[in-house]
């Protein structure tokens, strides 16, 4: 047989190069693309399912409808809200991105899924006025109008990464809907001021309460001139502290929507808690603490696990709080549906519970990683210490506010326990800065205070704004999309 000829085999190679470009090429452009279709596949899934256990009842339309809005609203929580729980680990290198992702997954599904509730307000959180749309078409127009205006605009948030509350969002959508439906009087004016009120309150509080805690390991572990042996007496009663917060924390934010439990209760749970956490941490700590150098960096390593274990804790406190954002309204149409009459509770079908739950993980895998290194490295830079700072406000924040009677968001409270923590690094480096200038007799001049300046003012400016317009523009959104629906199905 004839050997080919050299130019031949050239022009073989050639055209295998070009091929094999094509591929990277195709390969390049596609990936963007994958998350996307895995989302849409994901919300077509939803829908299947809601066909499949409507049947042939009347209306099942509509709720196949609703359940791919509620998927869509699911991933979108997911997508924006989980950042806030294990951006600060993952910017202190307490965990991988991935590792992040896994545990926020699990934990973000378990706290859905065992506390996540049988009954919620259909009107989220009493933001209409009982009785104000008393027809049921209009009622499920209303919530679906609301779920989706809530969903687009989280999806915008993160698409230009500025980390925004999905309760915020929700009850924007609500009153949006609820003014068109009914009129400005449908709205609970007085539960829109204590919303407002949240903006301020939230990540001031988170703010300062992180900030107390950072200068306390400063003072009392940092600087101490035995860091190891300050670490064995003050971490552990921070452990305790944790502990006996978070155990609180869930006792409100889990237990009370299994059993009424009151504050008191709860604080006594978490008293318990934080003494038995105190006493088993004393022995583990020494043992940790054996052989490590009296220098900064060691103390990392006391710090890293607890930190893992409140962003696990605060995930699953997430996933039974926030999954109502996703599921309730849903849960509302497919009442007014099925039953045909409008109440101010209902409970959720499991299948309905089951969307929301996978919904917030898939959401966080696909769509998550963009704002979880925002939050944890790009606002200002954390290590385990200023990360766990960060971790306990957030717990002890929502037990402040709710025992004011305040309500607060948990992406309010955690983006603004991370500015407060960045702006106490901000004055104490000033601070020692100015302490040293004035033992050598020298001024500090302007350009270096700038230089030191440890928090980034464009992201403070982003996340404010997206935080002041977060209402209004899903309540404008909703308005429109109410309009859009109700004329469709006229």
């Amino acid at each position: 047989m004839a050997t080919p000829p050299v130019n031949q085999w050239k022009t073989l190679d050639k055209d295998l190069g070009r091929i094999g470009r094509l591929e990277e090429a195709t390969m390049f452009v596609s990936r963007p693309l994958v998350a996307p279709g895995i989302a849409l596949a994901f919300i077509v899934l939803a829908g299947i399912a809601a066909a499949i256990l409507m049947g042939s009842q009347p209306g099942a339309l509509i709720v196949i409808a609703a359940a791919a809005i509620g998927a869509y609203m699911a991933l979108n929580i997911g997508a924006n809200d989980v950042a806030n729980n294990m951006g600060p680990a993952v910017g202190a290198n307490a965990l991988t991105l991935g590792g992040a992702l896994i545990i926020a997954a699990v934990f973000e599904t378990a706290g859905a899924l065992i506390a996540g509730g049988d009954v919620v307000k259909t009107v989220s959180t009493g933001i209409l006025a009982p009785g104000v749309v008393t027809d049921s078409a209009h009622f499920v127009w209303a919530m679906m109008a609301a779920l989706l205006a809530a969903a687009l605009w989280l999806n915008l948030a993160t698409a230009v990464g500025a980390p925004v509350s999905t309760t915020h969002s929700i009850v924007g959508g609500v009153v949006g809907a609820g003014i068109v439906a009914a009129g400005f009087g449908a709205v609970n004016w007085s539960a829109m001021g204590t919303i407002a009120l949240s903006w301020v309150v939230s990540p001031v509080l988170g703010g300062i309460i992180a900030a107390i805690f950072l200068a306390f390991i400063k003072a009392n572990i940092m600087y101490a001139d035995d860091k190891i042996a300050a670490a064995r007496r003050w971490v552990p009663v921070l452990i305790g502290i944790m502990a006996g917060a978070f155990a609180a924390y869930l006792a409100i934010k889990g237990l009370k929507r299994v059993f009424s439990i009151s504050m008191t209760h709860a604080l006594l749970i978490g008293l318990a808690a934080g003494v038995i956490s105190w006493a088993a941490s004393v022995p583990l700590i020494r043992r940790q603490s054996e052989g490590l150098e009296n220098r900064k960096k060691s103390l990392k390593k006391l710090f890293s696990i607890p930190l893992v274990v409140s962003a696990a804790l605060l995930s699953f406190a997430h996933g039974a709080n926030d999954v109502a954002n996703a599921v309730g309204p849903l849960a509302a149409v497919v009442h007014a549906v099925e039953a045909g009459d409008i109440t101010d509770k209902v409970g959720i079908p499991i299948w309905v519970m089951v969307v929301g739950a996978l919904g917030i993980s898939v959401g966080l895998i696909l769509f998550g990683p963009k704002l979880i290194r925002l939050v944890g490295s790009e606002i200002t830079k954390l290590n385990p210490m200023r990360a766990y700072c960060v971790a306990l406000s957030a717990a002890i924040t929502v037990i402040v506010a709710s025992w004011l009677g305040l309500p607060v968001s948990s992406t309010h409270i955690a983006v603004g326990a991370i500015f407060g923590v960045g702006f106490y690094r901000e004055w104490h480096a000033e601070r020692r800065v100015r302490q040293l200038g004035l033992q050598k007799g020298k001024p500090i001049p302007p350009e270096e205070r700038s230089r030191r300046l440890l928090v980034r003012r464009s992201h403070m400016l982003t996340v404010a704004a997206a935080w002041i317009i977060t209402v209004p523009a899903s309540a404008g959104l909703s308005a429109l999309l109410y309009v859009l629906l109700n004329g469709l199905a006229g």
